[in-house]
């Protein structure tokens, strides 16, 4: 029988990832698949995460919230946002990022339905 909660701790996650300046730290709850991610300064997703998989943009949807640092995210349509810490996010698919200043920036991403995010998976 299955339980109707459960918890999981991201000091001992289900799958680590560590491109270039990114430390990901995901846990599967079942129903949802919660990331820590860790991003040093200098970190971005053209320069650290593209050349592994490829593309003009990252073509992976974004729902997370900011604990710490801040990151400014342009879109292929030309939208520009930055989020700080405090803030809760969504970034379509086609977009590039980077970390802003000297701070690292962690964050929490959600999913519900198992992909893999962008910076985790291996080009097509």
């Amino acid at each position: 029988m299955s339980s109707s909660l459960s918890s999981k701790s991201f000091s001992n996650p289900d799958l680590v990832k560590e491109p270039a300046k990114t430390h990901s730290a995901s846990v599967n709850l079942g129903v949802a698949t919660a990331t820590k991610i860790v991003l040093q300064p200098g970190w971005k997703w053209s320069d650290c995460v593209k050349p592994l998989v490829g593309g003009h943009s990252c073509q992976a949807a974004h729902v997370g919230v900011v604990m710490s640092g801040s990151m400014t995210v342009a879109h292929d349509d030309g939208s520009e946002i930055t989020v700080h810490a405090g803030d809760a996010y969504t970034f379509a698919p086609g977009h590039d990022g980077w970390v802003n200043g000297d701070e690292e920036f962690v964050g929490y991403e959600f999913s519900i339905d198992a992909k893999d995010f962008g910076a985790w998976s291996s080009p097509k």
